[in-house]
């Protein structure tokens, strides 16, 4: 049996990422497709190869047998081996194999015609047989073809009172323009899939998707920490050490009487239930909000003001 460089055929190198074998398929695919080169049964046979390359390769679990034998193979070949003593018992896949194929019902189910006399005698000894009727079953299921366009990737801003709220935005893409709506608590450096919004497909292909990246805008007040936010507040020196209430005003707007405590110093935080962020996807749950307290001093003190003070400050040294 002929051993298949894989790698060899889409003319990538065996570090390849998955990314870099997409863009030589596509490329190789395009070049070959039936579509493209009528009656041509050179590049008939080259499309079929092409896609069984990239079968293998773009499935983790596949790419991983095959790399096993791949470098079993060049190095039964470094040791002057003869191919048709190389044996293959180690690497048979005996029944049906692998429960899936990609490039038939992925890319191009209205070509099963093509494939109706199954893979390589390479593929089949590796990963199983898989029948044409069972590849047709599965390219009809799917309903699309040609090759999937690539997928748009774009930035969003949205301001944190946007993030807490949600909200909806109108962008152009291409020569569309659509809604998108973000829903409320939404994670910074969350990314939005919106179907069918990408590049056009080839040869009829289903359209990529817009990959949308949201960035959330740091804020003048607020820090926010997961599902939870932090604030700071200047109260004065009476309220500090007395007790009391002061206003604050939350992200939403709102203007709520946070209670101080005696005797409030420097820096205590105070936390507020659920005033937090919503959790992205159960907005009907919050995080909480921490308040930092800060405490402004008296200035330009009057002389009977001063003379209080002086007076505090004597009973403060008699009971210590």
């Amino acid at each position: 049996m002929e051993f298949k460089d894989y790698y060899k055929i889409l003319g990538v190198e065996p570090t390849a990422t998955s990314e870099e074998l997409k863009q030589a398929y596509r490329k190789l695919a395009l070049q070959y497709h039936p579509d493209r080169n009528p009656g041509n049964k050179a590049a008939e046979e080259r499309f079929k190869e092409i896609a069984e390359a990239y079968e293998v390769l773009a499935d983790p679990e596949k790419r991983a047998k095959y790399d096993q034998l791949y470098l079993r193979w060049k190095e039964f070949q470094r040791q002057g081996g003869r191919p048709e003593s190389f044996d293959w018992s180690a690497w048979a896949t005996v029944g049906p194999g692998f429960a899936k194929t990609r490039f038939v019902t992925e890319e191009f189910p209205d070509l099963e015609d093509l494939f109706r006399g199954g893979f390589s005698d390479f593929f089949e000894r590796l990963f199983g047989n898989f029948s044409s009727t069972q590849t047709r079953r599965r390219g009809r299921s799917r309903g699309s073809t040609g090759i999937k366009g690539e997928d748009y990737t774009a930035t969003l801003d949205i301001t944190l009172e946007e993030a807490l709220s949600g909200t909806q935005r109108r962008l152009r893409v291409g020569d569309k323009t659509i809604e998108v709506r973000i829903r409320p608590g939404i994670p910074d450096g969350h990314t939005l899939k919106i179907p069918g919004k990408g590049v056009p497909g080839y040869l009829g292909g289903p359209a990529g998707d817009l990959l949308l990246t949201v960035r959330v805008l740091p804020h003048s007040r607020f820090e926010r920490r997961g599902k939870d936010l932090h604030t700071t507040l200047t109260i004065d020196l009476y309220t500090a050490i007395l007790g009391g209430t002061a206003n604050l005003r939350t992200l939403d707007g709102k203007t709520i009487q946070l209670r101080v405590p005696p005797e409030s110093q420097p820096g205590t935080v105070l936390r507020l239930r659920g005033q937090g962020m919503p959790v992205y996807e159960r907005p009907e749950q919050r995080g909480d909000l921490y308040v930092q307290l800060t405490i402004e001093l008296p200035r330009n003190l009057t002389a009977q003001e001063r003379e209080l003070f002086e007076h505090l400050a004597r009973l403060r040294k008699t009971i210590s």
